[in-house]
């Protein structure tokens, strides 16, 4: 028998690789208007918060949406952000190894991009759910 806070729990990650899904979009999207005017590192860098950022609001509203959350919207943010500087390692450190393992992933983003995605995920939600949405009172 599955208790209600792991159906919960399970639903929750589903909503946040949804999310996450969604945030691949919006980080593919950003490199490529980047690329041509900050160059290939800065561009990555940058898209990883800007996708964070909508990934954090999106994930608030949504698939952590049922709780009544105590901190205000800055102290979050800035809580999601320094929680998934772990996720941030795991997905860039992958992107950046296959930048300079060869030229092919430099030419093909999207693929280190994607790669990245899914070894930052597992961190980023467990993370996200015991250190940034956790300290709030179930809504039910």
């Amino acid at each position: 028998m599955i208790s209600i806070g792991h159906k919960q729990q399970f639903f929750q990650f589903i909503k946040f690789g949804i999310v996450g899904s969604s945030g691949l979009g919006i980080d593919i999207l950003a490199v490529y208007l980047l690329r041509p005017l900050t160059g290939l590192t800065i561009a990555t860098l940058a898209a990883y918060f800007i996708a964070a950022s909508s990934n954090w609001f999106i994930n608030r509203l949504w698939t952590f949406g049922n709780i009544n959350h105590r901190h205000s919207i800055f102290t979050q943010w800035i809580r999601f952000i320094m929680t998934n500087i772990l996720g941030f390692c795991c997905n860039r450190g992958v992107v950046f190894f296959l930048f300079f393992l060869n030229s092919f992933f430099r030419y093909y983003v999207f693929i280190p991009l994607i790669i990245g995605a899914i070894t930052g995920m597992l961190a980023n939600f467990h993370l996200s759910r015991k250190l940034v949405y956790n300290d709030s009172i179930s809504k039910r």
